[in-house]
């Protein structure tokens, strides 16, 4: 084997261990940031709610107060309001929604699923944390969820939540006197979750991820085309001329040219020896043939 090919070898095998090594430590930073990406869209809708929620509280629903008493106008609620705003949304982003659901709700369709009742018995049972992030897999793909905990945070709530005979006349009308009561100042009824793909990120991560390990590569095969053209020159051919010189001093052609090689480098120092050993050598036959 050649000191060509060995030395690609190791060049290859090391090039390989170093991608491999390259390649699982930017595919976990990848992940990594993917997953801040999506939790930073999470967080935006989740701003986008609260600020549809506080709109709609404070200059929608004072506007319909009146229109309530006689007859119940959903667009008034703020949870309505929002729901209504990301479903519009869902349109065009299936894969992105809000929800609110709640364990004990006015209308049926705020009734949690299994994993959403899953996350507010998460959020009970740690009221310090202001806010939960869980994953589920799905046919699409990924989900990542952001949730925070919806609370009777007012006594105004309780107007309509308290019992069927404090609710607006109306509301009971709409939506009937068997669920939506009950309601207590402080406690925890149900949840804000906004659900964000993984896959669109995921995918972007692992474009990057391609792109990377596609440079290194071509840098790798680059490297390695220059540094053969170096080997070839300053030590694969100043080598052969070497070995060509011996073998032909192994044979008795004494009068074979001297290696003559400049610089100062193992190889030039390697030259100067061989010709001194082999003048050394021709003196010695000289004297024998004498």
């Amino acid at each position: 084997m050649s000191l060509r090919v060995k030395f690609n070898l190791v060049m290859a095998a090391t090039f390989l261990v170093g991608l491999i090594l390259a390649g699982v430590l930017l595919d976990v930073l990848s992940v990594r940031a993917a997953r801040r990406g999506v939790l930073s869209e999470a967080a935006i809708m989740m701003g986008a709610a609260d600020a549809t929620i506080h709109y709609t509280d404070r200059q929608v629903a004072p506007l319909l107060s009146r229109s309530m008493k006689l007859q119940f106008i959903p667009q008034a609620i703020p949870f309505y309001a929002a729901q209504q705003s990301f479903d519009a949304l869902a349109r065009n982003f299936p894969d992105y929604s809000f929800r609110q659901p709640v364990k004990n709700p006015t209308n049926p369709n705020d009734k949690p699923a299994p994993w959403e009742d899953d996350i507010i018995r998460q959020l009970a049972a740690a009221p310090k944390d202001g806010s939960l992030v869980t994953e589920r897999q799905t046919q699409g793909g990924t989900i990542l969820s952001l949730s925070r905990p919806v609370r009777v945070q007012s006594p105004d709530c309780l107007a309509c939540h308290s019992t069927p005979q404090a609710a607006p006349p109306t509301m009971v009308d709409v939506y009937g006197s068997d669920h939506g009561y009950g309601w207590k100042l402080g406690e925890l009824v149900g949840a804000e979750v906004v659900s964000v793909p993984e896959r669109v990120e995921l995918l972007r991560a692992r474009h990057s991820l391609y792109v990377v390990m596609g440079g290194l590569a071509a840098v790798f095969l680059v490297m390695t085309g220059l540094i053969n053209l170096l080997l070839q020159r300053f030590i694969i051919k100043p080598i052969g001329r070497i070995s060509q010189t011996a073998d032909a001093v192994s044979l008795g052609n004494m009068d074979a040219p001297e290696v003559e090689l400049t610089g100062r480098d193992e190889i030039a120092t390697l030259s100067v020896s061989f010709n001194r050993m082999r003048r050394s050598l021709a003196a010695a036959f000289r004297l024998l043939e004498e």
